[in-house]
């Protein structure tokens, strides 16, 4: 067995234990060297790259880009193929692939994925090589590729909690845009008064929604103390999370309804919703329902207020391009992989909220007919550049919905809401428990 590279810190020492066992493979990265754009002997080399990106109507397509690509690099051929299943069917796709020694070079994976594959063997540590292209993107946002030092890929796009509102009622009602929980806290008062909500709790996202709000509280879940990990998922973030949502709970002050269910997107609807604390993606489809109706303009997006730690936001979401193992062309294609998560507008265009920081997307028309005329991928763009830098996933990462069960126990009365992270403890130390990883007592 090769040796782990000396790079990687006690962290990504402990997961290689993980690497190791599930695919009998070494954790150290075979990259190539020399100008990527002249590979040896001049020879060009073809860099596959799998995504889910949508290509919808009205986007630019991931294959007109590439052709750019292409044309300007004829030493570095670039062949996507997008893949149109579940992000958890790509990841069993891949996994087969690498087996079979037939994988892509690139693939798109979501961030809470990261360290599970890396565990598992998946991904080559390209450290040297993102090292080179780390001031383009958001410090948040590069932070979910690292796995202790090792660094998978590049991002892509994000997901940074901001604060939506309807302005027009909240002139009517006298409300101020919150800044501070303690400003959220007396709108919620005042708007259920006159029977509108200025926030919705939602129990089906509690794994996503609710950890990302204890990261802009300033909390750090998961670190190592010498060789094991250590999860702390009740810190004084989770703590004032908590607070604030069983004060909203027990005092009837927020709307209680599944993100994804008919009851939320119905308060939009009828106006009895008029705030929400989302992830930046939902911009592109949060207002659909009020096309062509008197309240069509009337919202907004706003910077996420201020959860103790300042003006710093957390992730709900959001994707990179990694390196899969097996790669033989790993410096061509990190040349690419930054080149392409850098065409703003391209990406833009697609519906994401770009990771890199090289500048900012036209908002599109649709976008600004919906939030009357903000210039919305500006305000996510600074969210982007908010993003808690030193909030990182662990290995077992996907195991933390059963925190929705917790949250659904909690909007009825039967937990409360700091039991939804208690359960996100225990969960998380029976999974790094159960995939061979030590974890600290």
């Amino acid at each position: 067995m090769m040796a782990i590279h000396s790079r990687l810190t006690r962290t990504a020492a402990i997961v290689a234990v993980g690497a190791m066992s599930a695919f009998g493979l070494a954790a150290c990265s075979s990259g190539t060297t020399g100008d990527a754009s002249k590979p040896a002997g001049d020879e060009a080399v073809t860099v596959e790259y799998m995504h889910r990106l949508p290509d919808g109507e009205g986007m630019t397509a991931v294959a007109d880009t590439v052709a750019r690509w292409n044309e300007e690099n004829p030493n570095i051929q670039v062949k996507t193929t997008k893949f149109d299943g579940h992000a958890q069917d790509m990841v069993l796709k891949l996994e087969t692939d690498i087996k079979a020694g037939n994988a892509p070079c690139l693939a798109q994976v979501g961030y809470g994925e990261v360290p599970q594959l890396f565990v598992k063997g998946m991904l080559e540590d390209v450290a040297t090589e993102a090292a080179k292209y780390k001031a383009n993107y958001s410090g948040g946002a590069y932070a979910g590729m690292q796995v202790g030092e090792a660094v998978v890929g590049l991002p892509q796009d994000t997901g940074p909690l901001v604060y939506f509102y309807n302005e027009a009622e909240f002139e009517k009602l006298g409300l101020k845009v919150p800044a501070t929980i303690a400003d959220l806290t007396a709108d919620a008062a005042k708007a259920t008064e006159a029977g509108k909500f200025t926030t919705a709790f939602s129990a089906d996202e509690a794994q996503n929604w609710l950890t990302s709000q204890t990261a802009a509280a300033g909390d750090t879940w998961f670190s190592t103390v010498g060789d094991e990990w250590k999860v702390d998922t009740t810190g004084a973030g989770s703590e004032r999370v908590a607070a604030l949502w069983q004060g909203l709970l027990d005092d009837k002050q927020t709307l209680v309804a599944e993100r994804w269910g008919e009851g939320f997107s119905k308060a939009i609807t009828d106006g009895t919703l008029i705030g929400h604390i989302g992830a930046g993606w939902e911009a592109g489809f949060l207002l659909d329902s009020l096309d062509g109706t008197d309240a069509e303009g009337q919202w907004r997006v706003a910077q996420l207020p201020d959860f103790g730690a300042g003006e710093l936001t957390g992730p709900n979401g959001g994707s990179g391009v990694a390196v899969l193992k097996g790669c033989e062309n790993q410096e061509q294609a990190m040349a690419f992989n930054d080149w392409f998560n850098t065409q703003i507008d391209d990406l833009g265009s697609q519906g994401l909220v770009v990771a890199a920081t090289t500048g900012v997307p036209k908002t599109s028309e649709k976008m600004l007919r919906q939030f009357g005329g903000q210039d919305v991928l500006g305000e996510l763009a600074t969210a982007t550049e908010n993003l808690n830098a030193d909030f990182v996933y662990a290995p077992g990462f996907a195991t933390l919905g059963k925190m929705n069960e917790t949250a659904a126990a909690a909007a009825t009365g039967k937990a409360k809401v700091i039991d939804i992270f208690t359960t996100a403890e225990t969960t998380m130390v029976t999974a790094l428990t159960d995939l061979g990883l030590p974890v600290a007592k």
